[in-house]
């Protein structure tokens, strides 16, 4: 581990490294590659990775490791220094930080290293004259501070961009790099470079994908008497942002339509489908007043024609209420999680009647629709698979937990109910993003 107080990292340290200074053999550079590449695709986290990559070239190649970033918006940053000093990886903190622009002419070797120009070695005596830059003057403060005597410094270099640097630093000038150092370096610095592209390539995914996630969740109408409302949690994975949906609107016949959805898949591709669907369920809901699988089972047939969606699951509801003020609710669901009542006893039940196939697979029997008679008060959920099933957690088990913890919260309000039931019942390991719809009726 690194502290970062003053600052450590220890527990990846390689048993009695050789100390800093000493040639890699030919077998050994292989292996460090090899490591460095096997942290860097086993972490989603980048900032994790870089610190395990450089706990695995301190102390083997040197006592300091200087990681330099560039952003998406050209800024610098000294993103980490690290030194290997006697009681483990100390992280100084006091020698990050932002850093002046890259310079376009400096012959300096961290700028040509930022620039993608060249790898060079370096020393003290690099940075004694006038400074050319302000990234000379930040180099010129790192040796001093850390009392590098020998350096060597490389591009993090990406397929399409420059993403920053990386500088190896050794206290003992007896023990200079090699040409031979500052080709594994180099190597090392593709491998990070290769990793921080992919991240930033999934981080920009993710914020479009969710960009046009939450443009597309609509505004939910109001209901005299009725409470609404509504959430959705993208996934921590940008490639698990995508297709889940909810929906309310008013009907011109008098009722209101309710929809939960998950498109299967993940990214635009998914969220893009999950338009095409919200869209095309809503003109022929609005358009016609057919009972609910009559509906979906259109929706079905359609989706296979006309859109590029393969499979999707759903619950399509329509909440109407008589002139005595009871109110009823009529719905289908396609292979969805069934929606869960909770009475404002704490009683629940999940509303398991007319449950057909998923859209897009055929189906072995016509689709049906329940109807039920909601009590005073009630409290309807309707949710998508994240809020209860993960890679470690079956699907009965978050059944259960959300079971439970609906009818723990019920006598809350609806907004705080939802971000509770959101918070205990969700899946520390989800990867995937939710949606939910919840409503409380009148007494």
């Amino acid at each position: 581990m690194i502290d970062t107080g003053g600052d450590v990292l220890s527990d990846s340290v390689p048993p009695s490294p050789p100390a800093a200074g000493r040639s890699l053999s030919e077998l050994e550079r292989l292996a460090l590659l090899a490591d460095t590449t096997a942290q860097l695709i086993s972490n989603n986290d980048v900032d994790e990775a870089l610190r395990r990559v450089v706990q695995l070239v301190l102390p083997r190649l040197a006592d300091w490791a200087v990681i330099d970033l560039i952003t998406d918006a050209a800024d610098v940053s000294r993103h980490l220094v690290i030194h290997a000093g006697p009681t483990g990886l100390v992280e100084r903190a006091d020698l990050q930080g932002p850093m002046p622009p890259v310079s376009d002419a400096s012959p300096m070797p961290l700028s040509r290293a930022l620039r993608g120009v060249a790898s060079n070695l370096a020393g003290p005596e690099t940075y004694q004259g006038p400074p050319d830059s302000g990234i000379a003057v930040e180099q010129r403060r790192l040796f001093q501070a850390a009392g590098i005597q020998t350096a060597a410094i490389a591009p993090i270099r990406g397929p399409r961009e420059v993403l920053g640097a990386i500088t190896l630093g050794r206290s003992d000038r007896h023990h200079v790099f090699t040409t031979a150092d500052l080709a594994l370096l180099q190597d090392i610095g593709r491998r990070i470079g290769l990793a921080l592209e992919n991240a930033r390539h999934f981080q920009r995914q993710r914020q479009v994908a969710e960009t046009m996630q939450r443009y597309l969740l609509p505004q939910l109408p109001r209901l005299p008497g009725v409470e609404m409302t509504a959430r959705y949690l993208s996934a921590p994975d940008a490639s698990y942002v995508g297709g889940d949906w909810y929906d309310a609107f008013p009907l011109p016949f008098g009722d209101t339509a309710l929809v939960i959805g998950d498109v299967v898949g993940h990214d635009l591709e998914a969220a893009a489908g999950m338009a095409q669907l919200r869209n095309m369920l809503r003109a022929f809901t609005w358009s016609e007043d057919r009972p609910t699988h009559h509906t979906v089972q259109h929706l079905n047939d359609a989706m296979r024609q006309i859109t590029d969606v393969r499979m999707t699951t759903m619950v399509l509801a329509r909440l109407a209420v008589d002139a005595a003020g009871a109110w009823t609710l009529r719905w289908t669901s396609a292979g969805h999680p069934p929606p869960l009542l909770i009475g404002r006893d704490g009683l629940t039940r999940y509303l398991t009647e007319a449950n057909g196939m998923l859209l897009g697979m055929p189906s072995p029997r016509p689709r049906t629709e329940a109807r039920l008679s909601l009590p005073p008060q009630s409290t309807l959920v309707l949710y998508t698979d994240g809020l209860v099933e993960s890679r470690r957690q079956s699907l009965d088990t978050g059944l259960e937990n959300l079971r439970r913890h609906a009818a723990s919260l019920v006598h809350r309000g609806l907004d705080d109910f939802a971000d509770e039931l959101l918070r205990r019942a969700r899946p520390h390991d989800n990867d995937d993003d939710v949606a939910l719809l919840a409503l409380r009726l009148p007494s």
